[in-house]
């Protein structure tokens, strides 16, 4: 038998309630942790989500549901994450993202926890661009450039140009210091986006931060028993 912390509820179901902003850093504290730790094993999480967000009564969070997790350099296909948290490269198609999706999809949670809304609620794939856009702005060439997929990168010039929006009047009753992360995992480049390590380190998380809790894995996660066809003797 596996026996593990009774998690009473998810991120989901509690997402109407109003969050202090308390609250918001230990949550999104512990969502961090985590990613720190799954991605120093070189796995990429791809499903971050309320609904894969356990909580309980303490405030105390773990991540759940691995089924679309992979190991970081592996090739990897677009469709994964529900598209409300789904960074644009997985989007357009980048079959070689690196681990920062998940940080992508932890800023859009975290935004929604600030105003109870989902920040990009795309009715479609290209839609979802298009929303995320809307805030991001227009991306420069050098963005362009780097894009491997010619239909996307077609789809992208023929939008209008939209201005970035400014995310302090987005989220004008936020801690300015919770906007500035905000901005740094919302990143549409990846190479400007946080990692998770770098974003533990953000001011917003001062009160809460215990760096001898951050670990990392010991070494990466091997998954070739996953690939085993044993007996249930064997396997014993």
């Amino acid at each position: 038998y596996l026996v593990m912390p009774y998690m009473r509820t998810d991120l989901q179901k509690i997402m109407g309630h109003e969050f202090s902003d308390e609250k918001i850093q230990y949550l999104v504290y512990q969502m961090l942790k985590g990613l720190k730790y799954i991605h120093s094993a070189g796995i990429v999480h791809r499903d971050l989500k309320p609904g894969n967000l356990a909580v309980n009564e303490d405030c105390q969070l773990k991540i759940l549901d691995f089924g679309l997790a992979r190991h970081a350099d592996a090739e990897m296909t677009g469709y994964v994450v529900t598209r409300w948290y789904r960074a644009p490269e997985v989007i357009l198609n980048w079959m070689h993202y690196n681990q920062t999706v998940d940080i992508w999809s932890i800023g859009c949670i975290m935004a929604e926890m600030l105003t109870g809304k989902t920040l990009f609620k795309g009715k479609d794939y290209l839609d979802q661009l298009t929303q995320i856009l809307k805030v991001t702005g227009h991306p420069g060439e050098d963005f362009l450039e780097k894009l491997e997929d010619k239909a996307a990168k077609n789809y992208i010039k023929s939008l209008p140009k939209m201005p970035k929006k400014d995310l302090s009047v987005l989220f004008p009753k936020a801690n300015p210091q919770a906007v500035d992360l905000l901005d740094k995992m919302l990143q549409l480049d990846v190479e400007k986006r946080l990692t998770a390590t770098e974003a533990l380190a953000h001011p917003y998380f001062d009160q809460f931060r215990d760096v001898e809790e951050e670990t990392e894995a010991q070494q990466s996660y091997d998954d070739s028993l996953e690939h085993e066809k044993l007996s249930i003797d064997e396997w014993r």
